[in-house]
Formats: structure tokens, sequence, C-alpha cells
């Protein structure tokens, strides 16, 4: 066997741990899973009764061009289905964008201690990666417009409302940052949790415009992760691009027939919308309460301030992991100076109100 040079340069990695691998590693399962940004609320009951039906018809192979699925996306955006792209999650997405446009030593602007799956693609395509700080747990638009510039960016990566600080920034100035996108450069607008987020934090669609592309998924307030289900809206040209790259069996009939009723239940989202607001509220709380600083979120998770460094914030969580509750951190500094912790049931709020002292006393000793 002999690698590319190419692959053969990277080192193995994996850019999350997965609960299941530390269950595994600590030999019980976790109380609570409040690590991966998943909704612990579930899917809508009408995407469970069509995934349901769909299942009688596994043995079939799901429509490659993912048409009820794409036209549904297009009637709810109110735009065509030709400015549509569906695959696998964001991430699968985020994969065959950077297959599209950059090619081995082509610049990419990222924030430092941004998504990392984003990074994991750019550098398994040969990309060179860029990266500017947060700047007051924000992404910086300026910086990140700037870098692209200075070293001729093919793409940028921007996530509002951000992970991992769960910030976000109005929809006026994220329009003001795509009108300014240097030429030959696109904006990757990673928009999971634009569901979760306040009305003025999401710019309005245009699809006219070629140098953005605005992804969304089905993974956060729908409570599809498990499906792998998510979307991408842009210029028809470049949406159009993607069927030259994409694997067009990629999702499934159930992940469609399940995308498609999930859609469509709004009630279900509202009532989503609602449980994640209540249990942000209880995370700041309880945070508050043990002398720590909950940061605002328009996502479904809230990001901790612990009040000291990196090393501090490791142990809160290493401590908070051998109590059964399942969160995680940034990764950079000064972002790991905090912990996330995923919004949950009333019964994983129970559980995060008793471990967390616990887990700041082990820390502090």
């Amino acid at each position: 066997m002999k690698l590319t040079p190419l692959a053969d340069s990277l080192p193995a990695s994996v850019p999350f741990v997965g609960p299941e691998a530390q269950e595994r590693a600590r030999g019980a399962p976790f109380a609570a899973r409040l690590g991966a940004n998943e909704s612990v609320f579930g899917p809508s009951p009408r995407a469970i009764g069509a995934m349901e039906r769909a299942a009688r018809e596994a043995w079939m192979y799901g429509d490659p061009e993912y048409y009820t699925l794409r036209q549904a996306l297009a009637a709810h955006h109110g735009i065509a289905a030709k400015n549509v792209v569906a695959g696998e999650g964001i991430d699968g997405l985020l994969a065959y964008l950077v297959r599209l446009l950059v090619g081995p030593g082509d610049a990419v602007v990222t924030s430092a201690g941004a998504y990392p799956t984003f990074n994991y693609h750019v550098t398994g395509f040969g990309g060179t990666l860029h990266t500017v700080p947060f700047k007051g747990d924000h992404e910086d638009p300026e910086a990140l417009l700037k870098k692209a510039g200075d070293v001729g960016a093919k793409l940028i990566y921007l996530s509002n409302p951000d992970n991992p600080m769960g910030s976000w920034h109005d929809a006026n100035v994220i329009a003001d940052m795509i009108a300014r996108i240097p030429e030959g450069c696109v904006l990757c607008l990673d928009e999971a949790y634009a569901d979760l987020a306040p009305p003025d934090a999401v710019p309005p669609l245009n699809v006219t415009e070629d140098r953005v592309i605005r992804m969304r998924t089905f993974s956060k307030a729908h409570g599809l992760a498990g499906l792998r289900v998510g979307y991408a809206l842009g210029h028809a040209d470049l949406i159009g691009a993607f069927d030259k790259v994409r694997n067009h069996f990629g999702l499934g009939r159930v992940a469609q027939a399940g995308a498609v009723a999930a859609l469509a239940d709004l009630d279900w989202l509202a009532e989503v919308q609602a449980r994640v607001a209540q249990s942000r509220d209880a995370i700041a709380a309880i945070a508050e309460q043990n002398g720590l600083t909950p940061l605002p979120s328009a996502t479904n998770f809230v990001t901790v301030d612990c009040g000291s460094d990196g090393g501090f914030a490791r142990a809160v969580l290493a401590a908070l992991i051998t109590q059964g509750i399942f969160v995680r951190m940034p990764g950079i500094a000064p972002l790991d100076r905090c912990i996330r912790i995923g919004c949950g049931t009333a019964a994983d709020m129970d559980a995060l109100r008793v471990a967390l002292p616990k887990a700041l006393a082990q820390a502090v000793s």
C-alpha cells in the first residue's frame, strides 16, 4: 500500500472524540449528553412517522436528485430549487465545497478556534490555512476580510451564530462583509444555528450573489443529527457545480423523508426553540450560582467562562466527565478558558446542577 504524498504527509486525526468513544473508555454511559450540540428534545413526531413509513422502503436507494427535499427547501426559503443542494450534513457539504474551490496550496481563511472539521477538509485537499483570532469572543469579519485580501484566499469560513462560543453578529455586519468579499474569493457562511438565533442575526437570502454560499442543517433545531442531512443555498452556478463531485446517493430514503417532514412541522420547531431558550436560561443560572460567567448564546449551547486559564477549564471538564456529564470546550486560547454546555432536559439540568460544584471543587484541589 502506498498513500498519495498529500495523504502520507497528514497526521491521523479526529476533529472530535465522540461521546460513545468516551463512554467506552470510562466503562459507563453518560448521565447527561450535553457536549455534541445535538437536540436532546428529539425529532418532530411527524418526522418520526415519515421515517417509520420510509423504513419499509429502505431496500431502495434514495432519490439521487433529492427532488422532493430540494423542492421543499426551495419553497421554505422562497427561492428556486436550482439554488439548493443537499448533502450529508454541513460536514459533507464543506468537503464538497473545498474540493470545488481549493487546489493544492490555495489559501483559505478561517478563525483560530472555529469549527475544526472545516480545517480538516482544507488540509485534506491540500489547501493552506490562514487564521485570525477571535475578537471579544466573536469571530472577526474585518480581520477575516483583511487576511483574505493579504493572502489571495479562495475561500473564507465564518459561522454565524458561532461555534464554539455561541456568539453572533447582527445581519447588517454580515451583509457588509458579503459586500466586501475580495475578488476571486467565496464566503462560506455556516448558519447551522440559524433556526435558534434571533431574527436580526440572519441576513436576507440573496442567491444572485455568487461570492457567498450559506449552509444549514437538520442536526440542531430539527433534532435529526443521526441522519446527517444538511443543505446549502447559493448562486445557481456554484450550487450546480456540486453535481460534479457530490455523492449522489449520500442521503438515503429515510433521511430524505425525515427531513421533508421535519421542515413542514413548524409547531414542533417552535416548541424546540422555546425549550432551548428555557434550557439556556437554566445553564446560565447554574453557572452564575457557581461563580462562573455564562456568555450570551444564540445556539443550543451556552459557553461558560470558568474565570481562569485553559488548564483550569480542562480540569473542570474532566471532573464533569468523571461524574457522567458529557461536555466539550474550545481548543485554542483564550477561548479555552471556557467550557461549552449543551441545552438539555430538566433531568439533564438537575444532573448538571449537582455535578458542577463538585467539578469546580475537584478542579481547585
